[in-house]
């Protein structure tokens, strides 16, 4: 009985174009891959500095191993928390310009063990309606009081955080959008969160690396700071290795320690990756060569897309969404660009608003300017024979 319901789930996901389905890669990640035996050119990562397979990164994960040996061995609060993982938490601070940092396995992770280490029943969240799940599952997990806004209404922000009389005021934001590539009005959130007595937690999965002064993010980008901010970052994009980390005043961070149960209660990541996002992290500031080639590339795909039916939104990050409507016909268009050899992921409900189905372009550095124009190519050709 249980698995005939099961079953039927099954069945009704992919009748309506739902079922997601998953690739194996052989081989190290780069903007060129074979997947079940095919080479493609992919356009789903985000590696958006290919950094992934860097020589450099390998040989700092080979001298780790050697160092670290592969395990942590326990959690950071019994024997797991290392010498590479305090180093590489000392220079994520000063990378991005925070008091403190703390890791985390995952940016899910993290945001979970903020939000529901800092408010609680009494407590008040405001939350964009188009960001990540993560932040969207702490909320409920933290059982505060949440308040939804329209996406980058700031209007609509201010007028709830009047009317909140929560004990505590928490709003949430990714600062670039997963699904829409857009990027958060960082300071007049700020600016509200100063108004109304906010603190600010800021998910930079997809801006820390690219945007900002050498990749130090979205508070550099806008060239903003303050005591309100809680900064989530992950180091599995742009930096090109694995896990996530928060970063701000030393008693936020220090809470995070005593309270945060997706810290506390799980092993800690392999000191080899700490001892490996040291060189990313050096890596990040010194090749600016690698943001300007992505830039480039953002404004090629810009440039010389040119569609009647489907719709590019007006994103300038390396996410780049291309509307395509009902998610059938999304899926359509995925598969033919993967006959074609080309990856391009197509996004559907519940990711995305109903009728919004949309193939969700990532960019790379590692790209060329000759795989862009492969895929302008195809997409041109695509829209004119479906």
């Amino acid at each position: 009985m249980f698995f005939t319901h099961l079953q039927d789930q099954l069945q009704q996901l992919e009748t309506e174009g739902l079922l997601r389905y998953r690739r194996t890669v052989k081989g190290s990640h780069d903007a060129h891959l074979k997947v079940d035996g095919q080479d493609f050119v992919s356009f789903c990562s985000n590696d958006y500095l290919g950094l992934a397979s860097h020589p450099l990164l390998v040989a700092a994960a080979r001298e780790g191993a050697e160092l670290y040996g592969v395990g942590a061995g326990a959690s950071h609060l019994v024997s797991g928390h290392n010498m590479a993982h305090h180093l590489v938490e000392e220079k994520l601070a000063e990378f991005v310009e925070l008091p403190q940092a703390l890791l985390f396995s995952t940016g899910y992770m993290a945001n979970l063990g903020v939000v529901t280490a800092l408010v609680g029943r009494d407590d008040s969240l405001f939350s964009d309606k188009l960001n990540h799940a993560s932040l969207n599952d702490a909320a409920l997990l933290s059982r505060a009081k949440l308040r939804r806004y329209p996406h980058l209404d700031m209007r609509a922000l201010g007028k709830l955080l009047a009317a909140s009389g929560g004990k505590r005021k928490l709003v949430l934001s990714d600062a670039v959008f997963s699904m829409d590539g857009d990027i958060a009005p960082v300071p007049e959130i700020l600016a509200l969160c100063e108004r109304h007595d906010a603190w600010l937690l800021l998910d930079d999965a997809h801006g820390f690396g690219v945007l900002g002064r050498e990749g130090r993010g979205a508070l550099s980008h806008f060239n903003v700071n303050s005591p309100r901010i809680i900064y989530m970052g992950t180091l599995g994009k742009a930096a090109g290795v694995f896990g996530a980390f928060v970063a701000g005043e030393k008693e936020v961070i220090q809470t995070l320690i005593q309270r945060s149960r997706s810290y506390i209660y799980t092993t800690a990541t392999p000191p080899l990756l700490a001892h490996t996002l040291l060189k990313s992290l050096d890596l990040m500031r010194a090749e600016n060569a690698r943001r300007a080639h992505l830039a480039s590339l953002i404004a090629l795909l810009k440039n010389r897309l040119r569609l009647e039916q489907w719709r590019l939104l007006p994103s300038q990050t390396p996410i780049q969404p291309l509307i395509i409507g009902e998610s059938r016909a999304a899926v359509k268009v995925s598969a033919a660009l993967a006959d074609a050899g080309i990856l391009v992921p197509a996004i559907r409900p519940p990711s995305v608003p109903q009728g919004t189905a949309r193939l969700r372009i990532s960019l790379s550095a590692a790209h060329s300017t000759d795989d862009v124009e492969r895929l302008v190519a195809a997409l041109h050709e695509l829209e004119s024979a479906i």
